[in-house]
């Protein structure tokens, strides 16, 4: 007798980096939402890891350890999961460190940028404001919302720090065969993250892939919130062409993106359990 198959959902955030929920709240949300399990994935950081294990302990619910890295591939922006990290890794949490660092050298340009459109915020208001989290742009856009400086979120990334804003800065990213060489040193799974959303050709696409299997790339979200079904079917045939597993998630952020649902994305995502099982049994042994 086979177990059902179960919805399960794994790429969200939770407020550690741009979501607005904290990791016990997720844990609640995914509950009501009846995910058997769900893995949380926070740009660049694992801080929210150990309270989301901890408070699901006597939850019907599984924790799956995750991260999302950033990195770039040529001029485009890449994103890696991390799929049953180890959150604890010193190695994991030294490359962390060095991710963050970059990311607040860019943090603090940006702020500068503001201050010249008599915007005032630095980066020690951001870190008060939102605290132990990892500063995105996302933190900049609802500091500008909730000070009044502008009428929206989407706004405040269209005049000031969207990617052609007179206040967006790029920071210095890792290659992905760097980031997929971090997560498997902390004993993950590396994912390709939403390949659609980066609107590269199919060649491109496919070169892409093709490189990063050869760095140990195991699997790539074949279901996402935004894919239409002609994406989904192009996704999975990327997947059985070079032998990866099927991942899958609502990129769920809270507040911050509000048509997207835990679990169900835009309302019709399904990821089935039977994804978290062929993951799990290629984790090392």
């Amino acid at each position: 007798m086979t177990n059902a198959i179960t919805r399960i959902d794994l790429h969200t955030h939770s407020k550690k980096s741009d979501g607005t929920l904290s990791p016990s709240e997720l844990i609640d949300a995914a509950i009501s939402a009846n995910l058997s399990a769900f893995a949380l994935t926070d740009h660049d950081t694992t801080r929210g890891i150990e309270e989301a294990l901890t408070y699901a302990q006597d939850k019907p619910i599984r924790v799956i350890p995750g991260i999302e890295l950033s990195t770039s591939f040529g001029s485009t922006d890449i994103h890696i999961l991390g799929l049953f990290i180890d959150h604890t890794s010193s190695l994991l949490q030294q490359h962390l460190e060095s991710i963050i660092d970059a990311r607040n050298e860019r943090n603090v340009k940006m702020c500068t940028c503001l201050q010249a459109y008599n915007i005032h915020v630095t980066l020690p208001d951001l870190m008060d404001e939102f605290t132990d989290s990892v500063i995105t742009r996302a933190h900049f856009a609802r500091y500008l919302f909730e000070h009044g400086y502008t009428k929206s979120i989407k706004e405040a990334f269209e005049r000031y720090i969207g990617n052609h804003g007179p206040c967006y800065v790029s920071r210095e990213h890792i290659s992905p065969a760097i980031g997929i060489k971090i997560i498997k040193e902390a004993g993950g799974l590396p994912i390709l993250a939403h390949p659609v959303l980066y609107s590269m050709s199919k060649q491109r696409l496919e070169s892409l892939v093709s490189e990063l299997v050869t760095f140990g790339l195991i699997g790539i979200e074949t279901t996402y919130s935004t894919y239409n079904t002609g994406d989904t079917l192009q996704m999975k045939k990327l997947a059985k062409k070079y032998g990866l597993l099927e991942s899958g998630g609502s990129d769920f952020h809270g507040a911050l993106k509000p048509t997207i649902h835990l679990g169900s994305g835009r309302g019709k995502l399904f990821v089935p359990s039977t994804f978290l099982d062929a993951l799990e049994a290629r984790l090392p042994q």
